[in-house]
Parts: structure tokens; sequence; C-alpha cells
């Protein structure tokens, strides 16, 4: 595994003014497209369904990584991966989590970054008086269905948090 990887149930604190690049669901196939869109990002992050472990190197040598498991992820070192990761990025926490239906509702968030389901999403819902963002950069992977092949920018700020869906000019 990348030593640039996120460690396992660790909450990592990161201050960047740069987007975080988002991608998810590649399902063995890292397309030149989708790395030339999150070009920008010194950070990235993977929501799981890699299968391939060699993606994780290639994002990884771009720069620091950080990735969840999918339920695809079941050998090799994607199965090494943890299924929840918090950051903290400039004072916003983040949960990462590949599957939302798996997220840990008592964990205080910004934003919860989620995939699976290859549909990009960008909701704000209210939690206890907060806004949280529900950001899911869809798929860039192998097509499904008709979906869309999609990857996420995610910028946060101390005062708050902006996203970004972005098509992969196929």
């Amino acid at each position: 595994m990348p030593e640039t990887l996120t460690a396992p149930r660790r909450t990592l604190h990161i201050d960047s003014a740069a987007p975080l690049g988002v991608i998810a669901d590649t399902h063995g196939l890292l397309r030149d497209e989708a790395l030339t869109l999150l070009a920008d990002c010194p950070q990235l992050i993977h929501l799981g369904d890699v299968g391939d472990p060699e993606i994780l190197t290639q994002l990884a040598d771009r720069g620091p990584l950080h990735a969840v498991r999918g339920n695809i992820d079941r050998e090799g070192s994607c199965a090494a991966l943890p299924t929840h990761l918090k950051l903290v990025v400039n004072g916003q926490p983040l949960q990462l989590v590949h599957d939302i239906a798996d997220c840990d509702e008592r964990m205080a968030c910004a934003a919860i970054l989620h995939a699976h389901s290859h549909k990009p999403r960008q909701t704000w819902r209210d939690i206890d008086g907060r806004r949280q963002l529900l950001f899911n950069p869809g798929a860039a992977g192998r097509r499904r269905f008709r979906l869309p092949l999609t990857v996420g920018k995610l910028w946060v700020t101390p005062a708050g948090l902006r996203s970004a869906i972005l098509h992969l000019p196929l």
C-alpha cells in the first residue's frame, strides 16, 4: 500500500487552501480524463470500490491520498483500507465512507463524503441546527447503466464548504 495513504481508524488534520479532489467507484479503471480534472488538487480522496490496488499507487504518486474501502475491495491492499475515515480540513470535520448507509450518524461533521450509488450528489441538510453537506462525486471508472462519469472537488475553509461535480469529457 502506498505510504501516503492514511492509516486506518485515524483522524487526520489538514490545512490547505487548494481544493480536495474526490474520486470514487473506479472499479479497476482510472481514466486519464479524471486525472486531468483533478490536476489542481494536491490532496486526493478515493471513496471506495477501487478495484485495483495500482489505482491507489497512481493516485498516491500525485500527492497525499486518503481512501476508504468499498464493497468490492475485498482482496489485496484494498482490503486493508479503513471502512470509515475522519478528516479535519481547515477545522472542518469530514466523514469518509463508501456507502452512506454505513455512515456514523453520531459523528459530528460538516460533510459526509460517500459513494456506492454511482450517482453524483450535493445535498445540504439540517442536523441539530447546523448545515451538513452530503457529497457523492459519482463514479469515475466503468460506466454503470446510463449514469454520467464524474469526479468531485471540495473547497474547505473555516467559514464553510463549497463543492463541485465535474463531468468527464468522454
